[in-house]
C-alpha cells in the first residue's frame, strides 16, 4: 500500500497567521514515519498564504481552502482541503447519518441527541423536525424526488416522511432488531432495509407492506447497496412468481455488508445468493462503482475492491489506516471513503494525488453525501462540514 500523508486538522486557520506552523507526516508501511511541518511566511494581498515546508516535503500549490503537498522520497502527493463552511447548530451531539436532496437544496440528518432534522443545505438553517421514532434513528435518506425521506431506527421501524410538512406518511413494521441501513429501488415504489436481526427486507410503499425477506444472514447486516449488474452475471430466478407490487427489482443485485466478516451479493428479485466473500473483519459499508466493480469497507480499515464476475480474490485492497471504514461512496471516476479516525479522502483514477477532506480531529466521520461538486460530511463532533470541489 502507498504511503499516507497527514496534516494538523486545523492547518487552514494556523497557516493564516504569520509564522504559524502546522505539523505534517508521511507514513509508509514497514518504514519509520517522516515528520515535518508547514510554516506561513506571510499572507498575500489575495488572501492566499505563502507556505514553506520542512525538509522532505514540498508545497506544490496553494489556494484559499487547499494545499497540495508532496513527499518526493515516497513519491506521494496529497491535496488537503479545508471545509468551505461548517454547520455546528443543526444538532447538539454526534451526527450519525446525512443525506442531500437530488436538487441540492435540502439536507437531512440524524443524531445521538435523538433528533432527525431537515435543513437548508446552503446555510444549515433548520426547516423541519421529523418526530416519531422511539430511540435513536440510525439512517436517513431522501427519495429521488427530494420531497420525501426514508428513515430507519433502533425501534426496528422504517418510516417515510414528507419533507414539506414533516408528517410521517408510512411506517413499516416487521424487523425484530434495529434498522442499520436502507436502499431505494428506482423511483421509490419499493424500498429495502437491513437490520441487526440479520435480514434484509423489501417493502411496498403504496401498501406499507413487506414484500419479502431478500436475505436472512444470521448476523447483523450493517450496510447495503443496490446495483444494476452486467447482464453476463447470473442472478438466479425466483422460486415463485414475484408479486405485481414489486417494481424494478429485476436485473438488480443487493450487496450486504455483514457483521460476521462476510460480504454477500443476492439477486433482488430472485432472492438467490450470487456470491459470498470473506474479509478480514466485520464489513461496515459497501457501494457499487459500476455494474461490475464494487467496494466494501471493514472494521479494521480495509477497503476491498471486487469484480462481481469473479469475487474469489479482490481486484485490490486499499488500507490507509487501521481505523474502521464507515462510509464509501462513488464519486466521479473514483470514490470517497471516511474512517473512524476522522479521515475522509477521495481517490480518483486520473488524479496522481489523494484529496483529504480535513478538520475532523480524530472524531469518526460517520457519513458522506454529495451534490455535484459539494461534499457534506457528518461527524462525532456534532459538525456538518461542506467542502467545495470547484478545483477538481
Amino acid at each position: 500500500m502507498a504511503a499516507t500523508m497527514r496534516v494538523q486538522s486545523d492547518w487552514n486557520q494556523v497557516l493564516r497567521r504569520n509564522e504559524g506552523e502546522a505539523w505534517l507526516s508521511c507514513r509508509s508501511p514497514g518504514k519509520s514515519t517522516l515528520y515535518g511541518s508547514l510554516t506561513c511566511q506571510g499572507v498575500g494581498s489575495d488572501g492566499i498564504p505563502e507556505i514553506s515546508a520542512s525538509e522532505g516535503f514540498v508545497v506544490n500549490e496553494i489556494t484559499k481552502k487547499s494545499i497540495l503537498v508532496s513527499c518526493p522520497h515516497e513519491n506521494v502527493s496529497t491535496k488537503f482541503l479545508a471545509p468551505y463552511t461548517s454547520f455546528c447548530r443543526i444538532h447538539q451531539k454526534s451526527i450519525i447519518c446525512i443525506d442531500i436532496s437530488s436538487g441540492g437544496g435540502l439536507g437531512v440528518s440524524t443524531s445521538t441527541d435523538g433528533t432527525m432534522k431537515i435543513w437548508q443545505a446552503a446555510n444549515g438553517e433548520i426547516r423541519r423536525l421529523l418526530e416519531g421514532h422511539v430511540y435513536d434513528v440510525n439512517c436517513c435518506r431522501f427519495f429521488p424526488s427530494g420531497l420525501v425521506v426514508l428513515s430507519g431506527g433502533m425501534d426496528a421501524q422504517l418510516k417515510i416522511w414528507s419533507a414539506e410538512d414533516a408528517s410521517c406518511v408510512v411506517t413499516f413494521k416487521g424487523h425484530k432488531g434495529g434498522i442499520l441501513d436502507t436502499a431505494i429501488v428506482d423511483r421509490g415504489r419499493n424500498v429495502i432495509s437491513s437490520s441487526r436481526d440479520g435480514t434484509a427486507r423489501l417493502w411496498d410503499c403504496g401498501k406499507s407492506a413487506c414484500l419479502g425477506v431478500v436475505a436472512d444472514c444470521g448476523s447483523p447486516v450493517n450496510g447495503i447497496a443496490l446495483g444494476i449488474t452486467d447482464n453476463t452475471i447470473n442472478l438466479g430466478s425466483p422460486e415463485k412468481a414475484p408479486s405485481e407490487r414489486e417494481i424494478g427489482t429485476e436485473g438488480k443485485i443487493l450487496l450486504l455488508a455483514r457483521e460476521d466478516k462476510k460480504l454477500q451479493g443476492v439477486g433482488l428479485q430472485s432472492r438467490q445468493p450470487v456470491f459470498l466473500f470473506v474479509g478480514s473483519d466485520a464489513f461496515n459499508c459497501c457501494t457499487f462503482l459500476s455494474s461490475i466493480y464494487l467496494l466494501a469497507g471493514t472494521q479494521d480499515g480495509n477497503i476491498y475492491q471486487l469484480d462481481v464476475r469473479n469475487t474469489k480474490a479482490p481486484v485490490q485492497i486499499i488500507h490507509r489506516s487501521g481505523a474502521p471504514v464507515l462510509c464509501l461512496l462513488p464519486y466521479k471516476d473514483g470514490f470517497i471513503a471516511s474512517q473512524g479516525d476522522g479521515t475522509c479522502f477521495i481517490i480518483q483514477q486520473d488524479l496522481d494525488h489523494v484529496i483529504d477532506l480535513t478538520e475532523a480531529d480524530c472524531d469518526p466521520v460517520y457519513k458522506v453525501a454529495t451534490w455535484e461538486k459539494q461534499i457534506y460530511t457528518c461527524c462525532r463532533d456534532g459538525m456538518v462540514r461542506r467542502y467545495q470541489l470547484s478545483d477538481l
